[in-house]
């Protein structure tokens, strides 16, 4: 399945009649990436403090020269890196919807090559049940 396949599934089961869950589990994973060019931003200076589970912005870039779907990462205010362009897409479009995605960090670590390695999800919150009803004009 594609990401983009993926992503819409998911969307749908948001909008859908998903049974209630509580607040803490209240999430869908959308998708994992490493995150890139992480040695080029604030992630070095930052890295003893960049924890699994720490959340991260996204942020949109349309108007990237290199690319039209750019997401940069940001951790309090400071940019890591950006969502890998291979797997930006979907994500892009729904952010440019409006779809209120976040991220996380899952790991943080070194790559077998020794360079600094960020996994990050990210992931869309389940709306609850009242708020599926007024999205879907009821």
């Amino acid at each position: 399945m594609s990401p983009e396949t993926r992503l819409a599934l998911l969307l749908a089961i948001l909008a859908g009649a998903a049974p209630p869950l509580r607040a803490a589990e209240a999430l869908i994973v959308v998708q994992r990436s490493p995150l890139a060019g992480l040695r080029y931003y604030e992630a070095p200076r930052l890295w003893p403090q960049l924890k699994p589970g720490e959340r991260l912005e996204l942020a949109r870039e349309p108007d990237n020269p290199y690319d039209a779907g750019a997401i940069r990462v940001e951790w309090r205010g400071a940019m890591l890196g950006y969502l890998p362009r291979r797997d930006n897409a979907a994500v892009a479009r729904q952010l440019d919807r409006g779809v209120a995605l976040q991220a996380r960090i899952v790991e943080a670590g070194r790559h077998r090559n020794g360079r600094a390695r960020v996994e990050i999800e990210v992931v869309a919150p389940l709306a609850s049940p009242g708020e599926r009803g007024m999205e879907n004009g009821k």
